[in-house]
């Protein structure tokens, strides 16, 4: 069984991100559009689950099943839409543990517009943030 522990912000979390960056660039090339880090990782000073969310963003995101071979090659668990339609997602695992999630969107999905809101609306409000935070810790 998968546990979830919530654990004090991390500086290497951006470390991970950018080594991670590196090699999605790789595997998608000009596919990507732009590529950003999300979650409760991507915000400094909150507790989180110590996954790094990735989101890709492609032109096409039909095109992005023919990448499956090459993530898997890369480590990464091929998932599918996995419940959310018009996006695939891939999980690199370390043991039983999700060490990273990569979401693939295009732009006008409007996944993408919620997420990068609650990111950026976190970082910019301390109060908020901190309220987030303490609510992780108690759930």
């Amino acid at each position: 069984m998968r546990t979830m522990d919530v654990v004090p912000y991390d500086l290497n979390w951006k470390i991970l991100y950018e080594q991670e960056k590196v090699i999605l660039s790789a595997i998608f090339g000009d596919m990507i559009i732009r590529i950003e880090h999300f979650g409760s990782t991507s915000i400094e000073g909150i507790y989180a689950k110590p996954i790094i969310d990735i989101m890709v963003l492609v032109a096409n995101i039909n095109e992005i099943d023919s990448y499956n071979e090459r993530m898997s090659a890369a480590g990464y668990d091929v998932r599918g839409e996995n419940g959310i339609p018009g996006r695939r997602y891939f999980v690199r695992l370390n043991g039983d543990n999700h060490t990273h999630h990569i979401h693939v969107y295009q732009p006008d999905n409007e996944h993408v517009r919620d997420e990068l809101f609650f990111r950026d609306y976190l970082r910019a409000n301390e109060s908020a943030r901190k309220e987030y935070s303490e609510l992780k810790l108690a759930l």
